[in-house]
């Protein structure tokens, strides 16, 4: 049987690693079955490990590797020098990039093709193929959207854009102007003392009866469960979806990625390729949104069957 090709995308890293650590993180995803990687800092401006020029480097190195590379803007911009950051991405003049606010989109309207980012709120087929006539030549699904919403936008999509999926990883769920993490240490934001390097999968955050519930990653708010569709691959590739994304985390990534990959080669089962995400998993799973319930649960394959 042949089966419809179904790509496997890594995130951005949305942590704040050592420089070192990043440097030897992508040396490994070099040699991963990944075919597209996305680079660069969407969380905070202050993370700065790594510069503009060294992402570029990462990405040549990655692209020799046979990768697509695809670099991310800000989801959140404060300042000039956030704008400034921004408009230099975009106007990189090699690799594809992937807008994360509407600023960012209207850098690239017209000059060059982009991916829409998971931030955009494309919610509706009106608003896809707004941004299709804008040089979107991906989009990736909101988090929150289910799969049925999905179908119906995939039966309009517009010719020669691609859809891409966020199929594992802690959810990014929210931004903010506050960093958290540094407010957790009674720490203000301009003096954080670079909080986030010491919660290199966040810091999590619990109620008071002791349930996992979120992770402060600086500005960013995350859920405490690993979203994860490992086990709704043959379903994605029906509905007409190009590119599955997974999001890095700090131990067990490469593995989770030869996991995803057996998985969409149908060389693992779905039951099979969920069994041995769970070891390493920081946390739970969960799949609520793709069935259109909550985030936080988890749908059975028996559910779904």
């Amino acid at each position: 049987m042949n089966l419809r090709p179904l790509k496997i995308a890594l995130g951005p890293l949305l942590y704040y690693w050592r420089r070192d650590a990043v440097l030897s993180f992508y040396d490994a995803i070099a040699a991963a079955p990944v075919d597209v990687v996305y680079l660069g800092e969407t969380v905070c401006s202050r993370r700065r490990e790594l510069r503009l020029a060294d992402w570029l480097e990462v990405a040549a190195r990655l692209r020799g590797a046979g990768k697509e590379v695809v670099l991310s803007t800000q989801v959140l911009l404060e300042s000039g020098s956030d704008v400034a950051a921004m408009h230099r991405i975009a106007g990189n003049g090699d690799f594809l990039v992937e807008a994360n606010d509407m600023g960012a989109v209207h850098s690239l309207a017209g000059k060059a093709p982009f991916v829409a980012g998971p931030h955009l709120n494309l919610y509706n087929l009106a608003s896809l193929q707004w941004m299709a006539t804008l040089g979107a030549s991906r989009w990736v699904m909101p988090l929150e959207m289910k799969r049925d919403d999905l179908a119906q936008i995939q039966q309009g999509r517009p010719g020669g854009l691609q859809t891409e999926v966020f199929a594992y990883g802690r959810m990014p769920l929210a931004f903010s102007a506050r960093c958290f993490t540094a407010r957790h240490r009674n720490l203000p934001k301009d003096d954080c003392r670079f909080s986030c390097l010491d919660h290199p999968d966040g810091l999590l955050l619990e109620t008071r009866e002791n349930e996992k519930f979120l992770v402060l990653n600086g500005t960013q708010t995350q859920s405490a469960r690993v979203h994860n569709l490992v086990d709704a691959l043959d379903d994605l590739r029906t509905l007409g979806v190009d590119v599955i994304r997974l999001s890095p985390q700090a131990q067990h990534m490469t593995d989770v990625i030869t996991v995803f990959d057996a998985a969409r080669n149908r060389a693992l089962a779905p039951h099979e390729a969920l069994a041995r995400l769970l070891p390493l998993m920081p946390d739970q799973g969960c799949n609520g949104y793709w069935h259109g319930r909550p985030g936080l649960e988890q749908v059975e394959a028996v559910a779904q069957a």
